[in-house]
Formats: C-alpha cells, sequence, structure tokens
C-alpha cells in the first residue's frame, strides 16, 4: 500500500488498487533504481503534497505540472523549494503577484510547505520526472492518478478554491463544477507569459475573499 496520509489514503483507496497504479509503481520503482537516471524528488517526497496538507483539511488546490527536474529543487510540492535553494523564477514572479495582491513581503526562501499546512493542496500532474527531462514521466500513469485526485476533491468537497495557472493546469480543471467550487485560471507564472496575464490576476484575494465568504479562515500567503 502507498505510504500516504491517512484521509487521502482512504480516499484515494480504490485507485491504489486499479491496474494502472499498479503499473505506475512498478514503472516509478524501476526509474528510480535504474542507475543511468537521476529521479526527482526523492523517493520518500513523492506524495508530500498530501502528506503535508490532510484530505480533510484541503482548502485551496494549486496544480503545477512536472515536479522541477534540477538537482536539489524538488520538494514534492508544485513550486516549491526547500530553504537554502534558489528561488525559480516562476516562484519568484509567484511571490511578485502576492507582494502586488496582498502586500505581503518577498519571502526569504522558496519553501511552500507553509501554505500547505494551511490546507493548501500544492499538487503536480505528474508526481515524478528524469533529470534535465521534463514531461519525462507524463506518461507513465500520473496523469490519470492526478485527473482522479481533482475528480475526488470536486465531488466529496464544497466551496474549494481551485487556482489554475496555464493551460495545461487549465485543462485539468475542465471538469470542476463551477456551482461548487471557485476556479481561478490565468497565464503561467513562466517568465514566459506571466506579463499576459498572470500578474495583476489577484488570485490570491480572490482566493481568501471566497474561504470567507464560506466561513472559512483565509489563507496567510
Amino acid at each position: 500500500m502507498v505510504k500516504i496520509e491517512e484521509g487521502w489514503k482512504e480516499t484515494l483507496k480504490n485507485e491504489f488498487e486499479k491496474p494502472y497504479f499498479k503499473n505506475l509503481t512498478d514503472k516509478v520503482r524501476q526509474e528510480y533504481a535504474n542507475p543511468e537516471f537521476k529521479i526527482y524528488p526523492p523517493g520518500n517526497k513523492i506524495f508530500a503534497a498530501f502528506d503535508s496538507c490532510p484530505f480533510d483539511k484541503t482548502k485551496v488546490v494549486i496544480i503545477g505540472q512536472d515536479p522541477y527536474h534540477g538537482y536539489g529543487q524538488a520538494n514534492g510540492l508544485c513550486f516549491s523549494v526547500a530553504p537554502g535553494v534558489r528561488i525559480p523564477p516562476s516562484l519568484v514572479n509567484i511571490f511578485k503577484e502576492v507582494s502586488n495582491d496582498i502586500g505581503a513581503p518577498m519571502p526569504g526562501d522558496g519553501d511552500l510547505s507553509r501554505w500547505a499546512k494551511q490546507g493548501v493542496l500544492l499538487l503536480n500532474s505528474s508526481l515524478t520526472v528524469r533529470e534535465g527531462r521534463p514531461g519525462s514521466h507524463s506518461d507513465i500513469g500520473w496523469e490519470t492518478f492526478t485527473d482522479n485526485v481533482v475528480e475526488r476533491l470536486n465531488e466529496e468537497k464544497e466551496n474549494l478554491v481551485f487556482i489554475l495557472w496555464g493551460s495545461h493546469a487549465i485543462k485539468k480543471g475542465e471538469k470542476i463544477d463551477r456551482n461548487k467550487h471557485l476556479v481561478l485560471t490565468s497565464p503561467h507564472p513562466s517568465p514566459l507569459s506571466a506579463h499576459k496575464g498572470f500578474f495583476g490576476n489577484h488570485h490570491f484575494t480572490k482566493a481568501n475573499d471566497y474561504l470567507i465568504a464560506h466561513g472559512k479562515e483565509p489563507i496567510n500567503w
């Protein structure tokens, strides 16, 4: 059985028994065992997004694409890096928008576990990747798994905020019920696209306004 937070384990237990998931875990084990490749994040961080944000505490969902594929970057939370690791450009832009939106100072590190602890699920579409090979694990079953995670959240919870940046995340959120949840979309925070509508999207205040309106604690971004 997958080692994962108990609430998520219960919610996803049927998923873990499906044939595609067995094939996925076999493939992932083979990849980590292959000396030709480095695979990120470290094996014990693959399900860090779930372990950091229990199912019953989840209020906001941010969807990324791949884990970072450079040495020492990926920590299992989308867009996040550990303290002491140089903050990647997309995350710099996220922090700029937070600062412009709510007036918070730029943080000293890129560790987003502080968001996860408040109920922000930082979910990558693929939970593993080969070093230097973005998208290398996108076709081994992770997309199916994370699509079903989004489906479970959509069906079993109410008044979540889904934050979808870029075409990949937006496509992943197509089936979310807009009558039950708030779905915020914009271009990706990458330096290639942030100026096309990510900056100025005010997603952080919009998310908090929605949470407050539905009797939930806002996020300290």
